[in-house]
């Protein structure tokens, strides 16, 4: 892959809206901390060392390409990218915000699916991460797995029997793994049972962050829920753990939805169709009122209040509306303003081409006569 289709390529894998449970479960994430042996850990790396780190990656990359492994992988200098295609990155969710504005030498190992990604130089050495659709933790897993083994031929890592392995936070020492799920939970919030279950959710040694991670906003109810512990557990056991109060989560957001239409399904139908109207004909749109409306769409296409013929395309819409990448396909920066001309041009757009209407409207519905 060219480096630059790591900004310039649309859609990943992981906005595909497949796999099970996709209408609540927008993606899986496994992220594996490595660090090399016998290196000062990224923070107190000066420029010449950091450069040194992403050299010696560099190498095993292109040593396991010799030998037909990572072949349809890019590599990425990102400390070399202007700042607009970094956010283009975050927002994509292959690299983390603090990454992105790191100006030590870093770099970006992607393939062109853009499922699996390699940061250099982040907290850690090397954070190996799997996104996948879907609740597919088990075969993100997998895939990470098999870049770590290819990863850990060419490059010796800090490993101890007793801790097992060591990275930057003592937080992530011993199996170094982040097992993660984004789950978009808008029933959740509309009957207040968030909190409680949130709460929930971290008695059971899980976290709840917003939508890029630790410190960022819920945005468009989005959230995503992670382990927290990473040493005395196998990778296997904090994967099923996961798994496990992930489908529980799903449950209550099932129970949400189906209360709602039964309770109050008058107020959730003039919502959707209120948020449908709004995306559909607005002229300004910000960032954080088109995640909110698309938040209630989405909702509404899943309870089948609305229907649309090309439902993918909604969460391809949580990504090309974000600020930097709307710029990014406008070529160049753009003021606040005609970001939200934009944003909101684009939607009605996408809207019209997936065909989105009201059941049984004649003028939009191509299966009625």
């Amino acid at each position: 892959m060219r480096p630059e289709e790591a900004t310039e390529r649309p859609t990943a894998l992981w906005v595909t809206g497949t796999g099970p449970h996709s209408d609540i479960v927008i993606s899986s994430r496994i992220r594996l901390a490595r660090n090399l042996l016998g290196v000062p850990f990224p923070h107190l790396l000066d420029e010449a060392r950091a450069e040194e780190v992403a050299g010696r990656v560099e190498g095993a990359y292109k040593a396991l390409q010799a030998e037909g492994k990572l072949a349809d992988h890019g590599l990425v200098r990102v400390n070399r990218l202007p700042a607009l295609d970094r956010q283009v990155l975050v927002e994509k969710h292959l690299i983390s915000p603090q990454f992105a504005q790191e100006e030590k030498p870093t770099a970006l190992l992607v393939d062109p699916g853009q499922t699996v990604s390699v940061m250099v130089n982040e907290e850690d050495h090397l954070r190996i991460q799997c996104l996948l659709p879907g609740l597919q933790l088990e075969q993100a897993w997998a895939k990470a797995s098999q870049v770590d083994d290819d990863l850990e031929g060419k490059l010796d890592f800090a490993f101890v029997e007793q801790q097992g392995y060591l990275t930057a936070c003592p937080t992530n020492v011993g199996t170094g793994l982040r097992a993660s799920v984004m789950l978009h939970l808008p029933a959740l919030i509309l009957s207040n049972q968030a909190a409680r279950v949130g709460h929930a959710v971290v008695k059971l040694g899980l976290a709840v962050r917003g939508l890029y991670g630790e410190g960022t906003e819920a945005l468009g109810n989005m959230f995503q829920v992670s382990n927290q512990v990473t040493l005395g557990q196998t990778e296997e056991e904090i994967i099923q753990n996961l798994r496990s109060v992930t489908e529980q989560i799903v449950e209550h957001e099932m129970n949400a939805r189906k209360f709602l239409t039964q309770e109050n399904k008058s107020q959730i139908e003039d919502r959707v169709n209120r948020a449908y109207g709004l995306l559909a004909h607005a002229r300004i749109m910000s960032s954080q009122e088109a995640m909110q409306l698309l938040s209630d769409l989405r909702l509404g296409v899943d309870l089948e209040i609305l229907r649309a013929a090309r439902k993918r395309s909604l969460n391809e819409l949580l990504v090309v509306t974000r600020p930097a990448y709307l710029q990014r396909l406008a070529g160049g920066e753009l003021e606040p303003l005609q970001r939200d001309i934009r944003r909101a041009a684009m939607i009605r757009d996408s809207l019209r081409a997936m065909e989105v209407a009201p059941p049984g409207d004649k003028d939009h519905d191509p299966r009625l006569p």
